[in-house]
Formats: C-alpha cells, sequence, structure tokens
C-alpha cells in the first residue's frame, strides 16, 4: 500500500541552487538593536533625558523654558564643553587625563600675569596654547615611551601645574586688558532678544573641527581602533604610538584654550580655579555615552553631557533654598547609572 504526501500549502520547496532570502529585520527590530547598541544607546539616553529635566525645569520655574536660558547653558559652559572634547579624544582610546582642570588653572595665571605685565593679546594667547600643547605632548611621551600608566602619568602634570600656579601668586590676579574685557561682555545678537558670546561661537568651531577629525580622518579610525583593541591596531599596521602620543597634545591644547575661555568668563586668574574641573570633564564624557574602556563614543555625545551638567546646575540656581553641591550628588548618580548602562550594554553585545 502506498501513499502520498499532499504538497506543502506555500508550494514546493526551493530547490538546492534556489538564492537564499533572509528575513528583513522589521522597524522595531532596527530600533531595538540601536537602542542596544553600546555605540549610540546611552547617547540616545543622554539626548532623551536632557530634554526631560529641560521640560522637568520648564514646566517648574517661570522662564526657565526660554531660548536665552538655553543658550546660557553654552555660554556658562563654553570651557567646559572644550575640555571635554579634548577629554573624549583621549577617553577613547582607553586612557584618562586627570591634569585638565589643573592645566586651565595655570592658563588663567599665565594670561594674567603676562597681561598685567604688558604683553599683548596676540602673544600670550599663542603662548599659552604652544606651552599647553607641550604639556600633553610630554605627558604622552611619558605613558609610550616609559610605559607609564594614564593615570600616574597625567596625575603628575596635575600637582606640576597645580604647583606652578602658585609660583606665579598665590593671591588672584585681575585681567583688565582691554582686549579680554571686551571678549567678556561682548554679545552676539542672535535675533528675538537671544544672544551669545564669542566663547560659545569658539567652542562650536572646536566642537565642528573634533566632530570632522574623528569621524573622517585616518587619525579618528585609528583612535577608535585604539580603544577598540590596540594590539589589532598594532597588526593593522596603524600609527598606534603616534596617535596615542598626539591624543594628549589634543588634550593640552584643548585645556589651554579652555584656560583661555574661562579668564574670558572671569576675567582673573586664581591659583585655585577650575579644582575638580577634570571629574566634571570625564562625567560630562562618559554621561555623553563614551565607554570608559575605550572605542566607542561621539565628541557630540559630551557636548551633550556637559549641557546635562549644566541644565543641573540652572534648575539648582532656580530652585533658590538648594546647596550648589546637590550638583555634585546629581551628577555622582547619573555617573554610576550611565557605568551601569554601558556595562549592560557592552555585555550584551558580547552575547
Amino acid at each position: 500500500m502506498t501513499t502520498t504526501l499532499d504538497a506543502p500549502a506555500s508550494g514546493p520547496a526551493p530547490g538546492p541552487g534556489a538564492p537564499f532570502r533572509p528575513t528583513k529585520p522589521s522597524v522595531l527590530d532596527r530600533l531595538r538593536d540601536v537602542l542596544t547598541s553600546p555605540k549610540s544607546g546611552p547617547v540616545l539616553v543622554t539626548a532623551a533625558l536632557f530634554v526631560v529635566v529641560f521640560v522637568i525645569g520648564g514646566l517648574r520655574y517661570r522662564g526657565f523654558f526660554s531660548g536665552q536660558v538655553f543658550l546660557n547653558l553654552f555660554v556658562d559652559n563654553s570651557y567646559l564643553i572644550v575640555l571635554a572634547v579634548g577629554m573624549t579624544f583621549v577617553i577613547l582610546t582607553g586612557g584618562i587625563d586627570l591634569s585638565v582642570g589643573a592645566v586651565v588653572a595655570v592658563s588663567t595665571m599665565i594670561a594674567a600675569s603676562l597681561l598685567q605685565s604688558g604683553w599683548s593679546p596676540g602673544a600670550v594667547i599663542p603662548l599659552i596654547l604652544v606651552l599647553t600643547s607641550v604639556l600633553g605632548l610630554l605627558v604622552g611621551l611619558m605613558i609610550h615611551v616609559f610605559k607609564v600608566q594614564p593615570f600616574i602619568a597625567t596625575l603628575a602634570a596635575m600637582f606640576l601645574a597645580r604647583g606652578l600656579c602658585y609660583v606665579i601668586s598665590k593671591d588672584s590676579i585681575s585681567i583688565s586688558e582691554p582686549t579680554f574685557v571686551a571678549l567678556a561682555v561682548t554679545r552676539i545678537p542672535l535675533g528675538g532678544g537671544l544672544s551669545i558670546t564669542p566663547s560659545v561661537v569658539i567652542a562650536l568651531v572646536v566642537v565642528i573641527v573634533a566632530v570632522w577629525v574623528l569621524g573622517f580622518t585616518r587619525f579618528g579610525r585609528t583612535v577608535y581602533a585604539i580603544g577598540g583593541s590596540e594590539q589589532s591596531g598594532v597588526l593593522m599596521g596603524l600609527p598606534v604610538a603616534r596617535t596615542k602620543v598626539i591624543v594628549y597634545v589634543v588634550s593640552g591644547f584643548c585645556s589651554g584654550l579652555a584656560g583661555i575661555l574661562f579668564s574670558f568668563y572671569t576675567l582673573s586668574g586664581y591659583p585655585l580655579t577650575a579644582v575638580g574641573t577634570e571629574l566634571d570633564a570625564i562625567a560630562a564624557v562618559v554621561i555623553g555615552g563614551t565607554l570608559l574602556t575605550g572605542g566607542y563614543g561621539f565628541v557630540l555625545g559630551s557636548v551633550l553631557g556637559v549641557l546635562v551638567l549644566g541644565v543641573i546646575q540652572t534648575i539648582i540656581t532656580f530652585e533658590g533654598t538648594l546647596s550648589s553641591w546637590w550638583t555634585k550628588i546629581f551628577i555622582g548618580g547619573l555617573l554610576l547609572v550611565f557605568i551601569i548602562l554601558q556595562k549592560v550594554l557592552t555585555s550584551r553585545r558580547r552575547r
């Protein structure tokens, strides 16, 4: 007795030579991949967090939800944006730079001291940028040539820079040079009663250049490669050693520029300026989605991280009854949350 099998409803099975057509992922699958990616997930969370916090501030406080309050986040934190850009380069390679706050301070002290002695801004500003870049170069060489851990090398540079501040002066030095004063008080109108300062323009130019360097140059691709796997970068023939040194030069340059912008903001130099600012810069970069182990991160994410810190400080200012130390408490909590988020996303991606 023989039996026959009915053909499947969908038609005959494809033969061995039929092409394989993979299932097209749905929109929800793509969205889930983006949100759970260690590359883009934390950045999107940071952007959503900024919007939520800003809206909450606007609903709670009269006058908060305005264009000028938003622009003031850039005005008040332009130096920190530049500092975070330099820190992003370093952390993307898996390094760290603890000297940036002290370099900001010594930059303000050098500027104030030389301007008070009659130097012109056209000589003072390039000199500061060269000196801080050379300091970054020395730190990078110490890390590469002598295999010193970045934590120790930059800690030594931090003590050196902070000590130089007190060598220059133990007291605050005011800046009355006309060009610096003009840059401090100038407002660039944007229409509708809105305005920004020249420092914001400088910070945005630095951000644009950094985005281009990291996204569209061989140097930027090497930075990401070192953070992903330094040994693999060496095997691929990438200039790993040179790049590791240059990122600290970039950080030193950005620290010097941040110091100049800070001197525009305060019109003074003081040895205790920017104490703990290196931790604010690291927090902004991590909250902005850059992995502390390197390899993942965006400059624009770091800018978002700075804006999150800025909007928290602004809310505390509007509240009026809270100590400014609550800013540090909120930053610490956010930092812990984002480090855990990064750990979860990277471990899930490895599965």
